[in-house]
């Protein structure tokens, strides 16, 4: 018996996978934070690709005060290159509610008989024991109504530096941000990933996550709270397997 046991336990543990062995090993103290380290050395780190337009060279004239791709003749200190850091404001505010009334009623009849069928009815004396003009009837009805309502509301403002990790020929911009903080012993994660213009960057190095393209938020974490608000992995097993 204490070998079976012993034999569920480890089973338990390989199904649940590496999360919860990294959980076990933070019991008695808060979530550790992940070192800051370059994102483009991260294992699920993949170099983004898209549609290029075709190449266009402005030739520069001489004498010229204005430099190709110049915003301003000073300096521009906003991003443009690997290694930069740009300003993300997250600021989303969605609602959306819907209301769907489906009322259906159907009622039919049918009604079908053989007087007297070549005279066989009245010759084999079947007028007393059934009526011929109604020898099938059928009649159906049906009510079906229905009631459907969605009401959604969220608003999420985050504001987190990220880092330009590549510069695409038609000079867009891949900005990884990464942002983790620790508070009673619960960590918060936030991830924000996309595809930015530069123009579209604003004079205080910000750009809004509306103007970013494949954009990818996270806003998670783990912690004591977290595992009050989530379900036990082998209850979420529980529901998908169960058929009642």
């Amino acid at each position: 018996m204490t070998a079976r046991w012993a034999v569920i336990v480890m089973g338990g543990i390989a199904v649940s996978g590496c999360g919860n062995l990294q959980r076990l090993s933070e019991i008695g103290r808060p979530p550790a934070m992940s070192k800051a380290a370059d994102p483009t050395k991260d294992p699920a780190y993949r170099p983004m690709t898209m549609p290029m337009p075709g190449t266009q060279t402005v030739p520069n004239e001489a004498n010229s005060l204005w430099r190709s791709g110049s915003r301003a003749f000073f300096k521009d200190q906003r991003a443009a290159q690997v290694g930069d850091i740009v300003t993300v404001v997250v600021s989303m505010t969605d609602s959306a509610q819907l209301n769907n009334v489906t009322s259906l009623t159907r009622t039919s009849g049918e009604q079908a008989g053989i007087p007297d069928f070549a005279g066989l009815t009245s010759r084999l004396g079947l007028t007393s024991i059934i009526d011929p003009s109604k020898l099938i009837s059928l009649s159906s009805a049906n009510n079906n109504t229905g009631n459907g309502q969605i009401q959604r509301n969220e608003a999420v403002a985050l504001r987190l530096a990220g880092i330009v990790t590549q510069v695409m020929p038609n000079g867009n911009l891949v900005v990884v941000a990464r942002q983790e903080f620790v508070v009673n012993s619960e960590l918060r994660e936030l991830r924000v990933t996309g595809v930015i213009r530069p123009q579209d960057i604003a004079s205080d190095n910000t750009v809004l996550h509306d103007r970013m393209a494949e954009a990818r938020i996270q806003y998670g974490g783990r912690g004591e709270m977290t595992d009050l608000q989530t379900t036990r992995w082998g209850q979420q097993l529980m529901d998908i397997l169960m058929p009642f």
